[in-house]
């Protein structure tokens, strides 16, 4: 079930920070009123597509730091194994220079809490949930707002990397709405032409395409 238009599921977790502190109850409500959120799963730490997410988004933070917005990435991985893969030179396939948090959830609840999730379930003879196969996160990303509302949700399977430049701009959109209350067409892009919510405003619209 899509979490947009509802409240992101909180958590409190540990985290590495700044690529080399490890710090407890690291929650996003630290940023409700104050900053837009763009926060993303990734599979496991120490694998082959993960890192070029992970380095990418890097090279793009002082864009969403322009923005005023926070980055944070999330895997089931401990906050040692964060810690070990940041001090992993790029060339060998580590995120060292990686500088915004990274969560791990340990417990498997904040990945199963935004329904990215994945792995085999069954019930055991007392009723439990136990796991038959790996329980790793799917490549979710939730574009959350001051309000701690997911306004943008995106889940790719495994193999598939995401572009980071369609997480700024749908960071634009979201601000441009807000600025100027007006919506956003198909292939929207920072700099073009906004439309009114009305049946005029679309047909005017499309009249010009």
């Amino acid at each position: 079930m899509s979490l947009v238009g509802k409240k992101a599921p909180s958590f409190k977790a540990h985290a590495v920070v700044m690529g080399e502190q490890i710090v407890e109850n690291y929650s996003l409500d630290q940023f409700i009123g104050k900053k837009e959120v763009v926060f993303f799963f990734y599979p496991k730490d120490f694998t082959f597509v993960c890192p070029t997410e992970l380095h990418a988004f890097q090279e793009k933070l002082p864009e969403f730091e322009k923005r005023n917005v926070a980055v944070v990435a999330c895997s089931t991985d401990t906050e040692q194994s964060h810690w070990g893969w940041l001090q992993m030179d790029k060339k060998f396939g580590g995120i060292k220079g990686i500088t915004y948090p990274i969560v791990a959830d340990t417990s498997k609840t904040i990945a199963m809490n935004f329904g990215v999730l994945s792995g085999e379930y069954d019930t055991n003879e007392q009723g439990e949930v136990i796991a038959t196969g790996p329980m790793i996160a799917f490549r979710g990303l939730f574009l959350i707002d001051k309000k701690g509302k997911v306004r943008h949700e995106l889940i790719n399977d495994l193999p598939l990397g995401r572009n980071v430049d369609e997480a700024l701009r749908m960071v634009d959109a979201l601000q441009f709405n807000e600025q100027n209350g007006e919506v956003c067409p198909a292939n929207w892009s920072k700099g073009t032409e906004g439309m009114k919510e009305s049946h005029e405003a679309v047909a005017d619209y499309l009249s010009k395409k």
